[in-house]
């Protein structure tokens, strides 16, 4: 297949994705959102007061001249000014993702690192007590919700109530000691929530490996665990463990960070978005919707191609 067609086959479905996640963005947030327009000109307006006020605001405009202004900020990554703060939303957004990902990046690394070693570990002792210990802790973390687990976790780090080993609120970075002494409550958080989940999943995969034809002919001619697992299972696994790690991306990122930036008061992208959640900040909201939509194409993109690396079958010719 020839390079522009290639490029036209990836873009099409990239594009009909941004385009349906902003259009229901818009809708729900902006044409059928709150009517700021009362809370700026204050009470009892005047009819043309209001009228102005709507005015300014583009609420008199058409729906799709509305919605082209809007696809129009994202092309240019420019989407005005915060309603709540006046700063301009790409400022806040360069100012605080680059803390999000500092956060999240360590507790998502080490879920992942050690829920395949858990995973491999589990499925080459399938059905002895060691895969039962380690099935069972993983479903007791699965059944416990993260906003307990970050609660139960600043509990038992902070000065207050227990050990005064961490700090569990701010986030006065200058180097990267106090970074390690920042990020060490929330990572702990995140890599007690995802490792349950991680772990069953990887153990599922590594499982049906270990049942395959050259697996068992490995073991038959006396490979041990070591060479069977990381030479063997997990080449063949990575095609799927690379599916789980790259889509949940998104995921973590937005929803993971919101609640531990929310209740650790870490000035990051995902405090910023609660903050426009509970107060209607709808240019904020816009631009992490928007944002998180075309992360999740770009990932979708870069997944093919990966693929295509650790499995040379999948290459076109």
């Amino acid at each position: 297949m020839h390079a522009p067609a290639r490029l036209l086959r990836k873009l099409v479905p990239a594009g009909s994705l941004i385009i349906g996640v902003t259009l229901i963005t818009f809708v729900l947030m902006v044409y059928f959102g709150p009517d700021k327009s009362y809370e700026l000109v204050g009470k009892n307006p005047t009819p043309q007061q209001l009228q102005e006020i709507r005015h300014q605001l583009g609420y008199d405009r058409p729906f799709a001249v509305r919605y082209a202004n809007y696809l129009w900020q994202l092309v240019r990554l420019d989407f005005g000014y915060s309603d709540s703060t006046g700063e301009r939303v790409t400022h806040v957004l360069r100012r605080t993702i680059p803390i999000s990902l500092a956060l999240i990046t360590p507790g998502f690394l080490l879920g992942n690192a050690l829920g395949i070693l858990l995973g491999l570990w589990a499925a080459w002792y399938r059905g002895r007590w060691l895969d039962r210990l380690v099935m069972a802790a993983a479903s007791i973390g699965m059944s416990i919700s993260f906003l307990v687990v970050i609660v139960v976790f600043q509990l038992v780090f902070s000065s207050s109530y227990g050990l005064d080993l961490f700090p569990v609120r701010g986030w006065n970075v200058r180097d990267f000691g106090d970074y390690l002494y920042y990020v060490a409550v929330p990572s702990l958080a995140v890599i007690f929530v995802t490792l349950g989940y991680n772990t069953r999943f990887y153990r599922a995969v590594a499982v049906e490996q270990l049942a395959s034809d050259h697996v068992r002919t490995a073991r038959a001619y006396g490979a041990g665990p070591g060479h069977v697992l990381f030479t063997t299972v997990l080449k063949n696994s990575l095609i799927p463990f690379l599916t789980r790690i790259l889509f949940s991306i998104p995921l973590v990122v937005v929803g993971g960070n919101l609640l531990l930036e929310s209740y650790f008061g870490i000035p990051g992208v995902g405090k910023v978005t609660f903050d426009a959640i509970t107060s209607g900040d709808q240019p904020v909201l816009k631009a992490v919707v928007a944002l998180t939509a075309i992360l999740f194409v770009l990932i979708q993109s870069l997944t093919g191609g990966l693929y295509r690396l650790v499995d040379p079958r999948l290459r076109e010719p």
